[in-house]
């Protein structure tokens, strides 16, 4: 009797887990990705002639908010409270200031040229919308290496602390599970639901996957790992058949550090802009020239009964813009500071708001990773300390770089009570543990605190209650609000500009009105 391939997956996940039934599925052609279309507003042309809107907010939810109602006619203007356009969308280089909203400031001091994205440092594929900014404005971009089986998963519990590379832990793993799998399938275990011929394929299969040998057993693979490349004469390759234990991968639990790359938004490819993530801002205030004013936080937000008026200050002065309508493109966190004519349910929602603390510790370093470990981008995890170390995947091959040791939320680990002085101390020792003698070759340190930083207290939203997002999602009379924290694409700048679209949309649909 034929198996169905639902109950053919279930078996495959009872035996070896997620990991081999996410593969299974992949191979069998289950798992497709395409990106989606780019999202555009669906309006006539010139139809906001007339029609005044203020956008309060100049992270990329404002900036493509401002951009797209500036094309349709509006009479727009955007107002930024911080020095720059992008928001949590910025590149760090030498001379910039971070500045904490207790007064707290750092000045970058890497070598010229050398640059950190702080904040978004990722375009998947599949983000339609982003990309299709990034074509329409011409930027260049490269592959941002999001994964490399040469970076290292380290746990203290195992292997006296010594790291493993990914590429030894994500194939010893499949060998094992294949061998399990083998040994249940010969055994006839799954007789009654396969035929022979399927049992044969079965097994073939595994034997691959594994990879396996004549006798089904899994002895290492050069997958996994080589004592000796090959070479010219007489140097063949030799496979290091030293696996790591099942118990011991088990016990390290790395299992979410192999699939890490699996995740739907995550898989390959990803790109970077050349330079920095900030010429995607760049390139949306470039073009929305005046109507950007930067240096001009919003104090108050007052409904009025033809729309709004919003009230600002700019150079020492306070200033006041009348208007019909306006989209608050500003983190939920400085929204609730200031006075915001919202009513109750806006209102409670944006009390309730709680924003994830993500932070990233960038050190200057000659660039050994490279030269010593064969690492060239992608990510290493350590199951105890600051992790993980994010390694550059622009400028390969130069001599310095900005390693990133240390990009998680501050509440791991209880870094949101610690000084800078002292993150960097701990961010050290993680490189130690991956990288035995070049914690002093990190240099030029910074801390990148989103929770910490002025006119943001915060990454992205956390966990938000489905009620409280539905009420955000809609507008509050006049008042429409933007961000990725009113989207389900959280985090990434796809659900930022999908949000300002869709505000606009809903206010061009209500002026058509």
């Amino acid at each position: 009797m034929s198996v169905t391939r639902r109950g053919f997956l279930t078996r495959v996940g009872q035996l070896g887990g997620y990991s081999a039934t996410f593969a299974t599925m992949q191979a069998l052609g289950l798992l497709p990705m395409k990106a989606e279309e780019p999202a555009f507003v669906r309006a006539e042309q010139g139809s906001g002639k007339g029609v005044k809107l203020v956008v309060v907010g100049a992270g990329v939810g404002g900036l493509v908010t401002a951009y797209e109602a500036k094309k349709l006619g509006y009479d727009v203007t955007l107002l930024e409270a911080g020095t720059r356009p992008g928001g949590r969308v910025w590149t760090g280089r030498n001379g910039d200031v971070i500045e904490f909203e207790d007064g707290t400031k750092q000045t970058i001091e890497w070598t010229k040229g050398l640059y950190q994205n702080m904040g978004a440092g990722r375009l998947p594929s599949i983000h339609g919308t982003t990309l299709g900014y990034v074509r329409e404005f011409n930027i260049p971009i490269e592959v941002e290496v999001n994964t490399s089986r040469q970076t290292l998963l380290q746990n203290d519990r195992v292997n006296g602390g010594k790291a493993y590379t990914q590429r030894k832990v994500i194939n010893d793993t499949r060998g094992h599970v294949s061998e399990l799998l083998s040994k249940t399938l010969m055994g006839g275990a799954l007789d009654q639901d396969l035929t022979g011929e399927d049992k044969l394929k079965l097994y073939e299969m595994l034997q691959y996957y594994g990879p396996l040998d004549k006798t089904g057993k899994y002895k290492g693979s050069d997958r996994a790992d080589i004592k000796q490349y090959p070479g010219a004469g007489p140097k063949e390759m030799i496979v290091n058949e030293d696996t790591i234990p099942l118990d011991t991968l088990l016990k390290a639990n790395f299992l979410g550090y192999e699939m890490y790359e699996e995740a739907w938004d995550w898989q390959a490819t990803m790109f970077q802009p050349v330079g920095g993530m900030d010429a995607i801002p760049m390139a949306f205030a470039k073009r929305l020239g005046p109507v950007l004013k930067l240096n001009a936080p919003v104090t108050a937000i007052a409904k009025t009964g033809k729309g709004v008026t919003v009230t600002y200050t700019q150079g020492g002065a306070e200033h006041h813009i009348e208007a019909d309508y306006c989209v608050s493109a500003m983190p939920l966190t400085i929204l609730r500071k200031i006075k915001a004519d919202l009513d109750a349910p806006h209102r409670d929602a944006v009390e309730k708001a709680n924003y994830r603390g993500s932070y990233k510790i960038p050190w200057e370093a000659p660039r050994f990773w490279e030269k010593e470990y064969n690492i060239y981008g992608g990510l290493s995890f350590l199951s105890q300390g600051v992790s993980p170390l994010w390694y550059p995947s622009g400028n390969l091959f130069s001599e310095r770089g900005i390693l990133v040791a240390g990009y998680q939320d501050e509440s791991i680990g209880g870094l949101d009570k610690m000084t800078p002085e002292q993150v960097f101390a701990k961010s050290k020792l993680s490189v130690e543990r991956l990288h035995p003698g070049h914690a002093k070759d990190l240099e030029k340190p910074v801390f990148m605190s989103w929770r910490r930083a002025k006119w943001f207290e915060g990454s992205w939203i956390g966990a938000q209650p489905a009620a409280e997002y539905d009420v955000m999602c809609q507008p509050d009379g006049p008042i429409y609000f933007a961000g990725d924290a009113m989207s389900h694409v959280v985090g990434w700048q796809e659900g930022a500009l999908l949000s300002g679209i869709r505000a606009l949309q809903m206010i061009s649909d209500r002026v058509k009105g």
